[in-house]
Parts: C-alpha cells; sequence; structure tokens
C-alpha cells in the first residue's frame, strides 16, 4: 500500500461545490486503499479554507468535525527542525515556504507520493514524487 501525502487542496475539494468534477475525484481518490498522511500545517490550512473559501462556507464547528475525522491518518507535526529543514527546500528548489513544508511532512511522513496541484506534476521531491490527481480535469 502506498503512502500518500495530502496537500490542503485534496480535502478541500471534497466540500467545494463550485468544482464538481474535483469534488468527484477528490472523493474518488479517498476509496483508493492509499495510506494517507497530512501535516498539522495542511489542517490549519484546511480549516481555513473550509470556513471561508469553499461553497458553500462551512461554520467553525463543522469544520472543527472533518479535522476530528482527518485524525484517523498519520499527522506530521511542525517544529522548529521541518521549518529548517523547509527554509532550504525553498532556496534548493524554488519553492514558497508553505509548499516547502508540505514537502517536508511527506519526506517526514514515509511518502512515496505527494499529491497537489501546486507542484510539477511527476517531479521528485526529496524522495517523493509529485502527483497532481486533478491533472486532465
Amino acid at each position: 500500500m502506498t503512502r500518500a501525502f495530502l496537500d490542503t487542496i485534496v480535502l478541500a475539494y471534497l466540500f467545494d461545490s463550485r468544482s464538481p468534477a474535483k469534488q468527484a475525484k477528490a472523493e474518488e481518490l479517498l476509496r483508493t486503499g492509499h495510506e494517507f498522511v497530512l501535516s498539522t500545517q495542511v489542517m490549519l490550512e484546511l480549516h481555513s479554507v473550509l470556513t471561508r473559501k469553499v461553497d458553500p462556507p462551512l461554520t467553525g464547528a463543522q469544520a472543527e468535525t472533518v479535522l476530528s475525522s482527518l485524525q484517523r491518518w498519520d499527522v506530521v507535526p511542525a517544529d522548529a527542525a521541518p521549518v529548517m529543514r523547509a527554509a532550504r527546500t525553498v532556496v534548493e528548489f524554488h519553492v514558497s515556504l508553505w509548499d516547502a513544508m508540505v514537502i517536508e511532512a511527506a519526506r517526514l511522513g514515509g511518502c512515496a507520493e505527494l499529491w497537489t496541484e501546486h507542484l510539477a506534476d511527476g517531479a521528485d521531491l526529496r524522495g517523493g514524487r509529485v502527483v497532481n490527481p486533478f491533472a486532465g480535469l
């Protein structure tokens, strides 16, 4: 079973009615049998997206329930060490600090794949392959 890191956008599409094709794809992805991993950063970003950017927005209590359900997967915490590694990743790969934190969390989580729309599909970053599961939609 492949360990796959879920970036915020993959989870956000589950709740966004403005992109029905991506919403359906996100639902399908979670049924693939992969072993999913996320990070505290993803959880924090997701709460913000769910309460401010998806249509319709969730209440704070609803977003909290969603976050609670995500605890069934491995969650990589953020502390000073991955932040410092992410700072080096910014320089090496010319990505934002937020994307670098996702890359480092995927590495720390032992993920073979990093599912996101925000990085180059197929790129090998820190031992994990970037997969854009929404490519072609």
